[in-house]
C-alpha cells in the first residue's frame, strides 16, 4: 500500500460510513477495509499513517487544535490529527497547509460552538486492528517508524493568549474565543 491507496481507502470508508462526519464511523469503516487486504498492505498503512501524522505535526496545527478543542495535550494533538486524517486527502493537506482554513469546515464550527473535541484516538490504531482482525495478531513491533520534526518555535507562546491566537488564526479565533 502505498499514500495514494491509503487515500483513497480513507475515501471509501468516508462513502461507506452511516455518519461521515463522524471520524470513529469512518475509522471503523477503514478498518473493515484494511483488514480484507493483504497482511502487507495493513503494515504498510501503519508506516502511512505514522507518516501523515508526522507530516502534520506542526506548531500552527497545534495551535488551531488548541483553539478548537479548547486545550490541547500531546495526546489531544495526535487525535486531533487522527481526526483530520479521517477527513479524507483533500481537508488534511488543506488544513496543515493553512491551520485558520479549519475556520471553513461546519465541523470546527459546531465542535467550538457546542464544546466538543475533534478528536479520534481510533484513527491512530486503524493499522492495529485490522492486522488482529485478519491475523489474530498485533501488528509486528517493527512495523512503523516516525520522527517528528521540532515544532516552530516562532509559534512558541502561551495558547492562552487570545489577542495572539486572533492575530495568528484570526478567522478560527473569530469562530472559537467569545
Amino acid at each position: 500500500m502505498n499514500t495514494e491507496q491509503f487515500w483513497a481507502l480513507i475515501d471509501e470508508a468516508r462513502s461507506q460510513a452511516s455518519a461521515p462526519e463522524d471520524s470513529y464511523d469512518v475509522a471503523e469503516q477503514a478498518c473493515a477495509l484494511l483488514s480484507a487486504r493483504p497482511r502487507e498492505e495493513i503494515v504498510a498503512a501503519q508506516q502511512i499513517v505514522w507518516e501523515l501524522l508526522a507530516d502534520s505535526y506542526r506548531a500552527p496545527l497545534r495551535a488551531a487544535a488548541y483553539l478548537v478543542n479548547g486545550g490541547c495535550s500531546d495526546d489531544g494533538f495526535d487525535y486531533f490529527r487522527g481526526w483530520l486524517v479521517m477527513q479524507g486527502r483533500e481537508v488534511f493537506e488543506r488544513i496543515v497547509a493553512a491551520p485558520d482554513e479549519l475556520a471553513e469546515l461546519p465541523a470546527a464550527r459546531e465542535a467550538a460552538a457546542d464544546g466538543e473535541e475533534l478528536e479520534c484516538e481510533a484513527a491512530l490504531g486503524v493499522a492495529s486492528s485490522a492486522h488482529i482482525d485478519a491475523t489474530g495478531e498485533e501488528l509486528p513491533s517493527d512495523s512503523f517508524t516516525t520522527r517528528y520534526p521540532p515544532l516552530d518555535p516562532d509559534w512558541e507562546f502561551d495558547y492562552e493568549d487570545a489577542d495572539e491566537m486572533r492575530r495568528r488564526l484570526p478567522r478560527l479565533a473569530a469562530a472559537c474565543l467569545s
